[in-house]
């Protein structure tokens, strides 16, 4: 009799054993797994803070280069590695904005620190030269800029579309220092019949 109760409990034992074992394994692979997502997703978050992301344009302020609800591929690490060079298609903080959540405008680089620029005519003029700018399908159409030199860590954008009150841009608010630089547009990637570098 004292045999039977002793296999019995050994193997009572030996179930309780496998049921901790499994446990402790099923343990193992829950935790193994969230530390995988939780890297995966503090890599993912830290791409898009630091290299890379995608953004859609919003407005016809760019047209004719860039049409509404195209998205664009954007380089965020030019806020580290260099800065934009003139013709560069960037996106931008709003310098202005008084609202909590910041407003990002899409804008072309047309003059770098040190640049002087002028609009006369209808026509840009940077360091007393004028602006050939392929990009454009119209004259400057809101008036005229007196001599204007970019200051030191700073930039002037202007959108690509130059019809009366089409864009929001130096113009308005003056020179965008490189900390409201969010990174450089380098290529369109949607709609798929559009995918091109600008």
């Amino acid at each position: 009799m004292g045999f039977f109760t002793s296999r019995k409990s050994e193997e009572r034992l030996s179930t309780d054993m496998l049921a901790a074992d499994h446990s402790a394994g099923l343990l193992t692979e829950v935790w193994s797994w969230t530390k995988s997502i939780l890297i995966a997703l503090f890599i993912v978050a830290m791409v898009h803070q630091y290299g890379f992301h995608l953004s859609t344009v919003k407005g016809a302020s760019m047209q004719p280069t860039l049409e509404e609800n195209e998205w664009l591929f954007i380089n965020k690490t030019v806020q580290f590695i260099g800065s934009p060079n003139r013709g560069d298609v960037v996106v931008v903080k709003e310098p202005e904005a008084s609202e909590p959540q910041p407003i990002f405008l899409v804008k072309r680089v047309v003059a770098v620190a040190g640049d002087e620029v002028r609009i006369q005519q209808g026509k840009l003029y940077v360091n007393g030269l004028f602006a050939m700018e392929s990009y454009t399908d119209s004259p400057i159409e809101d008036g005229s800029l007196e001599p204007y030199t970019i200051p030191q860590g700073s930039l002037f954008v202007m959108g690509d579309n130059r019809h009366r009150l089409a864009s929001y841009d130096s113009r308005s608010f003056g020179a965008v220092s490189l900390d409201k630089i969010e990174g450089r547009a380098e290529l369109i990637v949607w709609p798929l019949s559009k995918i091109r570098i600008l």
